[in-house]
């Protein structure tokens, strides 16, 4: 109603002030009425003291909203002052912040406690550290999952140096890749052998630092890809050591046969058994051989790093190439020769890389009408990519898998190890090799390298 409104109640009691302060100046001036003027003066201090009760309550309920809302205080109410209070409009609007404020909070909470379940779930150990400075000794773990606890072996610490106490080697190494990164670390832990994959992530919220450190055992992993790579290998090696032993245990059975109970033999049983052992000497060359090409790809040299600009890698293979490719017809275009983006890497090696490659696709390019092959090279992700693209006969999806296996070849006489040694190289630089193929439109192999 109007007559409880801040403003009628206001005005009264302003109205009623002056009209006591009137009176009690008049009463001193023109009487001598002692008592009375004494009862009015009580009556207008009373009456003053009012209104600054009056208004500071107002007041102080604005502090208690603004109190209950930075320390997340939802009990506070105005639902009574609303519906009878001088400012209703206010209050009301005091309830529905602190509901909304509320309902946001209660949201927030349970996302949070949604992603704190979540990651207690996954078989990812995840540990978060709140670093205010860059002494980690006063680090404390934020969150610390319960994978993180089986796969460390540790309690779930609440500071870092106690949990650096119990295992210092894992510290250090987290330590060292502090700005981001991922490292492979292999732990000795309750006396079995754990290979752990870590990644740290930094983030800044609300001006703390966190440390988020996620890691997973991948020995297991590890041991299956082995497991795989060496069934590859033996299948491989096993149908060429076969390949060579078969005809040279076939020719050994005739040859001897052909001298068994015999003094003497004939010229034409001379020539056979001339021809045999050729064949013999041949194949025994080839296996040869193909034990020299695996100790090659076992023994490649330390890369001796230097920085080489990519100009100087794509001019020097343009002209080492150019005229092995123009003889075969082929059209080579070798782009973005004058980059100044600078690698560290041993130049010999990644020379050897690009020759195999270009190689390869100058045979895939046998029988192709207007064979293209490009060089080049793009950034991507902090990373760069040194291209090398034909318009050949292309990689089928299945046989893609088996490229870099040891002695794999989709070609003719080929050894099968240059992808094999260019993906060594490649690892010994602590970078990759990538290939993209859709048959007879363009084939790319993608030498990818880290760049900061």
């Amino acid at each position: 109603m109007f007559y409880q409104r801040f403003t009628f109640r206001l005005i009264v009691k302003l109205l009623f002030i002056n009209l006591l302060a009137i009176v009690l100046f008049f009463l001193i001036r023109e009487t001598q009425l002692w008592f009375t003027i004494i009862g009015i003066g009580l009556v207008l201090i009373i009456a003053i003291i009012s209104l600054y009760y009056y208004i500071n309550q107002i007041k102080e309920d604005i502090r208690r909203f603004t109190l209950a809302v930075k320390t997340k205080d939802h009990t506070l109410n105005f639902r009574n002052k609303a519906t009878r209070g001088s400012f209703p409009e206010l209050y009301e609007s005091f309830n529905e912040i602190i509901d909304v404020h509320k309902n946001v909070q209660l949201e927030q909470d349970a996302i949070a406690l949604l992603i704190k379940t979540i990651l207690e779930q996954v078989p990812v150990g995840v540990v978060v550290l709140k670093t205010q400075t860059s002494d980690w000794e006063k680090a404390q773990i934020a969150f610390f999952n319960l994978a993180a606890s089986n796969l460390l072996g540790v309690p779930s610490y609440s500071y870092w140096h106690r949990f650096k106490q119990h295992l210092p080697h894992f510290a250090v190494e987290i330590e060292k890749i502090a700005q981001g990164g991922k490292r492979f670390l292999e732990l000795k832990i309750h006396e079995k052998i754990v290979q752990l994959s870590i990644e740290v992530i930094p983030l800044n919220l609300y001006g703390a630092d966190y440390k988020i450190i996620s890691f997973k055992n991948i020995k297991d992993e590890i041991e299956q890809k082995e497991t795989e790579a060496w069934n590859r290998l033996v299948g491989v090696i096993s149908h060429e050591i076969l390949n060579s032993i078969t005809p040279i245990s076939s020719l050994s059975d005739t040859a001897n046969q052909m001298i068994t109970h015999k003094d003497h033999l004939n010229e034409e049983e001379l020539t056979d058994l001339k021809s045999a052992l050729q064949t013999i000497k041949k194949r025994s060359e080839g296996l040869l051989q193909f034990v020299n090409d695996y100790r090659l790809i076992a023994e490649l040299p330390t890369p001796n790093r230097e920085a080489i600009t990519l100009s100087e890698i794509l001019n020097h293979i343009k002209t080492l190439m150019l005229p092995m490719v123009k003889s075969k017809g082929i059209v080579f275009d070798v782009k973005n020769t004058s980059s100044k983006i600078t690698l560290m890497i041993d130049f010999k090696l990644i020379e050897q890389a690009l020759i195999n490659l270009i190689t390869n696709s100058i045979y895939a390019l046998e029988e192709t009408e207007h064979p293209c092959i490009e060089v080049n090279y793009h950034l991507a992700d902090n990373k760069i990519h040194l291209n090398v693209t034909d318009n050949g006969r292309g990689i089928e999806p299945e046989k893609i898998d088996k490229l870099f296996v040891p002695f794999y070849t989709t070609r003719k006489n080929g050894s099968g190890i240059g992808l094999t040694i260019t993906r060594n190289i490649m690892k010994m630089h602590n970078g990759n090799i990538e290939v993209v193929s859709e048959p007879y439109k363009h084939t790319t192999f993608s030498l990818i390298f880290n760049y900061q």
